[in-house]
């Protein structure tokens, strides 16, 4: 009866404990009950040290050589779909290069280049289904590849040519498609996290059998966006799966001046998210978790959090110069010694799936794709100035309509001083 009263008093004042039972922590019943943990008491005074535990271990299928370590992780991916892992981060590669440089020749305003990350977004690119919704950050173009997003496309958008679905207003890189089930990126370093995590709830309540994927960088994790994102989910109970690409740089910050605790992956169980470190240059790993990651999100209604090991080979984008703070060697170690796409074609040539004419050719007529969707974007004028008034409102308010008629009374006056043979009419 005293336990039954002790309780009942417990339920009134949340947060407090009988003074009788202050001190006394031996039999089960006196464990602390405060609603907001689940613990022991301690009758001596230490803080906890940051580092008391060993670092969270990364999770990985094959070794550097292409070689799988264990045959039980083996996802035995057929052929076909094995070819076009590699086959899609080759030709993201070779669309990196085209327009990086199409950049430095001032052909477009700005570019970031995926190398090194290759595996990051191949990876779980394969392991989703077609109707997950993504919500990617500025390096995951890798991911739409996968779903066959047009080579045509990527290098309108990077030109805002008139064939560009988001019509020109957006900057290059900042993809998007509907069709695909991408959100289209914004700047913004961490927005897309608590939207994400808005859209999980909301195919939730749906129970629609579908999952959402989070894409963001270790520097983004930073954000404040990002640790309300965590929480909601948890607390929601949401069917997300948060990636983090962890690539050593956020711009030209190191990860030893980003934080002090052990990476990423740590943060999840502080969240409630079942969290998970991988290696992001062995496709496979990336592949498994994300894969097993989706189908408990979307089975169980939780959260998940994959922190993808990686390195960013390239700058962090064209404008800027990495060169400034950190060494070439470095940089030469990731490139030639554990690269995402190297790996995966020692696992290809292990098994006799892959040879020197086979990457010759491909690499040739990969080549060869984008340079036709690269001068195929060039011809093409850039959007009407029109639209910069549309697609805001349902109906254009007045003084946008004003505002329009402003500008093609200015342009009848002194289009001349203005290239408006280079937009569409």
């Amino acid at each position: 009866m005293a336990a039954l009263r002790a309780l009942r008093w417990r339920r009134r004042l949340p947060g407090l404990v009988p003074r009788r039972l202050l001190g006394t922590a031996e039999s089960p019943e006196e464990r602390p009950q405060f609603p907001g943990a689940s613990a022991e008491f301690a009758e001596r005074l230490e803080f906890i040290q940051p580092n008391v535990l060993a670092g969270i271990p990364v999770y990985r299928v094959m070794d550097r050589q292409g070689h799988v370590l264990r045959p039980s992780e083996d996802p035995q991916l057929p052929k076909e779909q094995v070819l076009k892992l590699y086959k899609t981060m080759t030709l993201l590669n070779t669309m990196d290069r085209i327009l990086y440089e199409s950049q430095r020749q001032g052909r477009i305003s700005f570019y970031m280049t995926n190398y090194g990350e290759e595996g990051t977004h191949v990876g779980s690119a394969a392991a989703l289904e077609a109707s997950d919704l993504v919500f990617g950050q500025y390096r995951e173009a890798g991911v739409l590849l996968y779903r066959g997003y047009p080579l045509e496309l990527f290098m309108a958008q990077c030109y805002g040519n008139a064939s560009d679905p988001g019509k020109g207003r957006q900057m290059p890189v900042h993809y998007g498609c509907p069709e695909r089930h991408f959100v289209t990126i914004s700047s913004p370093l961490a927005t897309q996290i608590p939207q994400a995590v808005g859209a999980a709830y909301a195919i939730k309540r749906a129970d629609a059998s579908r999952a959402v994927v989070c894409y963001f960088g270790e520097g983004a994790a930073s954000e404040g966006d990002a640790h309300a994102g965590f929480n909601f989910a948890a607390t929601l109970e949401c069917p997300i799966v948060f990636f983090c690409r962890n690539n050593g740089y956020a711009i030209s910050t190191p990860t030893s001046e980003q934080y002090r605790g052990d990476g990423i992956a740590a943060r999840g169980p502080g969240y409630g998210l079942l969290s998970i470190r991988v290696d992001g240059n062995d496709v496979f790993a990336v592949y498994n978790a994300t894969r097993e990651a989706r189908r408990r999100a979307v089975a169980e209604n939780q959260p998940f959090l994959i922190e993808a090991m990686t390195y960013r080979i390239g700058h962090h984008s064209t404008s800027d110069d990495s060169s400034a703070y950190r060494s070439v060697d470095e940089v030469n170690y990731w490139d030639k010694q554990d690269h995402p796409i190297s790996r995966l074609r020692h696992y290809m040539a292990n098994r006799g799936w892959w040879d020197e004419e086979e990457e010759k050719g491909w690499r040739k007529s990969s080549r060869k794709m984008v340079l036709e969707a690269f001068e195929q974007a060039e011809r093409e004028p850039k959007p009407p100035p029109h639209l910069l008034f549309s697609d805001v409102y349902l109906e254009m308010p007045p003084r946008l309509r004003r505002q329009r008629a402003e500008l093609e009374r200015h342009l009848e006056t002194y289009g001349e001083h203005y290239p408006l043979q280079q937009f569409q009419k």
